[in-house]
């Protein structure tokens, strides 16, 4: 019945090329999402994600459970950061995004299709704003 597109478009002039698109096909989106972040917390979600080499769970040195942590040490495994998941890498990205992914807040407010959903909290909580900001039961 439809699609969810994450991460795109990035800039305006994607968003433009997206709209010609739909149009061709006789589509059109009916909302965008911007799931909030608070600045320092989003650092600590991207900075302290690892990866159990052993069992290859995805967790966070910050948020997830001592037990979960303990586990993948139990298992044998090492917590791994991404290379690309340091500080300045990130730091960067997110200038990137001011710059480049920003102006779309403003893009899709005009177009009356922006719903804000605030991404912090528990996760049942957030999912349960999600599906009220894209109108789904």
């Amino acid at each position: 019945r439809g699609f969810i597109l994450d991460g795109f478009p990035r800039n305006t002039s994607q968003a433009d090329s997206l709209d010609a698109l739909l149009t061709g096909l006789s589509l059109k989106l009916d909302r965008v999402v911007l799931m909030h972040v608070d600045f320092e917390i989003l650092m600590k979600r991207l900075t302290g994600r690892r990866t159990c080499s052993k069992t290859g769970a995805v967790l966070n040195i910050y948020f997830s459970k001592p037990e979960e942590l303990e586990a993948c040490r139990k298992a044998g495994g090492e917590l791994v950061q991404r290379a690309d998941d340091n500080e300045a890498t990130i730091r960067n990205r997110l200038q990137v995004y001011d710059r480049q992914t920003a102006p779309l807040v403003d893009f899709y407010t005009k177009r009356g299709l922006l719903r804000n959903v605030l991404a912090t909290g528990d996760v049942g909580a957030v999912y349960a704003r999600l599906k009220t900001a894209i109108s789904l039961k």
